[in-house]
């Protein structure tokens, strides 16, 4: 039955389809469909709108109009389906998945391999480990431990040509694409990782788009969720490959303790 009540809208010019308002949605009545957040059933919004505050473009706003009544009972079935709809677990992909098969090549080109790049005038690459997308990487990867992490964007690695001997040396990186892949799932993973894994420093580099913006959010939820303090370093990389920025959050901890100053 349709009542008068709040519920959220959502300004599709505004909305660059990023997601975060998806993951703080409870009730899973938000989704990206067609690049853009959309209210996926009225009786599942309760309107209350936790979901505003993620907006980073300020797409989403209360509105107060003629809707159906919100449905706990609907949102209870609607969570069951998104869950019995889930893939299998990353760790279940990885390791059924023949090109998902854990390798570990060491901090640094072989003798051999520098060799056979300098003969070909190629620089040698610096990735250490396979695989290296974010969904394949299982999350008791021996590669994980102690290690300083880079969460890089898919297109990053193409844009940009100094990405072996500027960031990839000396870190584990772990790939994906904010728009086109699961963020509430990445930002759990990456959350069980900080918490099982002791990483040491972690480093985002997403693409200028708006569908990278996600990307920095999603690390540092996860890096509170699992109760780490790390300093998250944002390096924004240009659809040309220059670097536009190179910044340091600041931790929770950090955050706080200015607010209280």
């Amino acid at each position: 039955m349709k009542t008068r009540r709040k519920i959220i809208a959502i300004d599709e010019k505004l909305c660059d389809g990023c997601g975060q308002c998806v993951i703080s949605c409870a009730e899973g009545a938000l989704q990206i469909i067609e690049g853009k957040a959309r209210v996926v059933s009225d009786n599942l919004c309760d309107g209350i709108g936790a979901c505003i505050g993620e907006c980073p473009q300020g797409a989403l706003q209360v509105v107060e109009r003629e809707a159906e009544e919100f449905d706990p009972e609907a949102v209870e079935d609607h969570l069951a389906r998104l869950e019995a709809r889930k893939e299998p677990s990353d760790a279940e992909t990885s390791r059924a998945c023949p090109s998902g098969r854990m390798q570990e090549f060491g901090a640094s080109p072989s003798p051999a391999e520098s060799a056979g790049a300098a003969e070909a005038g190629a620089l040698a690459g610096r990735l250490s480990h396979w695989p290296v997308k974010i969904r394949l990487v299982p999350e008791d990867a021996p590669f994980l431990k102690g290690a300083h992490l880079l969460v890089l964007a898919d297109c990053a690695a193409v844009a940009y040509a100094a990405l072996h001997s500027e960031l990839l040396a000396g870190r584990v990186v772990m790939m994906g694409c904010p728009k086109f892949e699961d963020i509430k799932a990445y930002e759990e993973k990456f959350a069980r990782i900080f918490q099982q894994a002791g990483i040491a420093s972690v480093t985002v580099v997403p693409m200028e788009v708006p569908c990278c913006s996600g990307l920095a959010g999603m690390v540092q939820k996860a890096l509170e969720a699992g109760g780490e303090t790390l300093p998250l370093r944002e390096v924004l990389i240009s659809t040309r490959g220059a670097v536009l920025s190179d910044t340091t959050a600041k931790t929770p901890a950090e955050k706080r303790s200015a607010g209280a100053g």
